[in-house]
């Protein structure tokens, strides 16, 4: 899933798919090493895409794209090894229905596009540095253990 044209049309399609293996919805960034764990998970699966700014319901909320392109970045060197690949694309939105709780003229959203990794080839290293391999299960994410 790594489309070239991303407008408010792909967004309402994109939420109407829920979450499952190879898409996951966050309101934002907050834990480093929690949104590492999903980097490694996607990559080691088949891939997959975030959408940032959106609540595991589909309500739109809207986010700061730099502030959580940094929290990625930094949480993919941090934790992960070696690094996922990633692609980042900011989606602005400007529809009625997505701004109808909102004061805002435009949301932005952020859309995360992990590549696939060999099987199983992404390390989580936790803060203790142990080595731990994630894949994603449905719509979980989850250690393997060795």
């Amino acid at each position: 899933m790594n489309p070239t044209k991303f407008d408010q049309d792909f967004v309402k399609k994109l939420i109407k798919q829920k979450e499952g293996k190879s898409l996951d919805f966050k309101n934002k960034i907050t834990s480093r090493e929690k949104i590492a764990k999903t980097l490694a998970a996607f990559a080691n699966t088949s891939g997959g895409s975030l959408l940032i700014g959106v609540s595991d319901r589909g309500q739109v909320r809207g986010i700061d794209p730099e502030e959580e392109k940094f929290m990625i970045e930094t949480a993919n060197r941090e934790y992960c090894n070696p690094e996922v690949n990633l692609s980042f694309h900011e989606i602005k939105l400007t529809d009625t229905e997505f701004l109808e709780n909102s004061n805002e003229e435009e949301i932005t959203l952020l859309l995360v596009y992990i590549s696939p990794s060999l099987p199983l080839s992404i390390d989580f290293i936790s803060s203790k540095g142990d080595k731990i391999k994630y894949i994603r299960q449905g719509d979980r994410t989850i250690a393997i253990r060795n």
